[in-house]
C-alpha cells in the first residue's frame, strides 16, 4: 500500500509476566496468533478501486485448544486463576467466545 500505515500488533510486555521470560516474546506472539488470542490482518483501500475486498485476514484458523493454554501462559492471567478460581474460569470461557465470535467477524470482513 502507498500510503500510511499502522501497525496495531500483540506485543508482550514485562507486566504481563510471560512465564518463559521476555526473551520469548516472540514465541508468545506467534502463540496469541496460532491460539486465536491475536488476529493478523490487512487493509488496503486501493484494492476496492481493482474490484478486490480492501481487508485480508492473514491469520489461519486458529487452534481453539490451545487457548486456554495462551491465557495460563501469562502470569496477569494465571494469578486470576490462583486468587479466584471459579470467576477465573468464567471470564476465560467467556474470552474465548469471544475470541471466536471475532475471529468469525473477520472472517466474514474477508469474503
Amino acid at each position: 500500500y502507498d500510503g500510511p500505515s499502522l501497525i496495531i500488533a500483540y506485543s508482550p510486555c514485562i507486566n504481563h509476566g510471560i512465564k518463559g521470560g521476555m526473551g520469548v516474546s516472540q514465541r508468545e506472539e506467534k502463540f496469541a496468533v496460532e491460539c486465536g488470542y491475536w488476529h493478523n490482518y490487512r487493509f488496503n483501500p486501493m484494492l476496492e478501486a481493482e474490484g478486490k475486498n480492501p481487508f485480508i485476514l492473514d491469520s489461519k484458523e486458529p487452534d481453539w485448544t490451545k487457548f486456554q493454554s495462551f491465557l495460563k501462559n501469562e502470569v496477569r492471567f494465571a494469578s486470576l486463576a490462583k486468587s479466584f478460581p471459579d470467576q477465573a474460569k468464567e471470564l476465560f470461557e467467556a474470552t474465548e467466545e469471544y475470541a471466536k465470535w471475532r475471529y468469525n467477524q473477520y472472517l466474514k470482513l474477508s469474503k
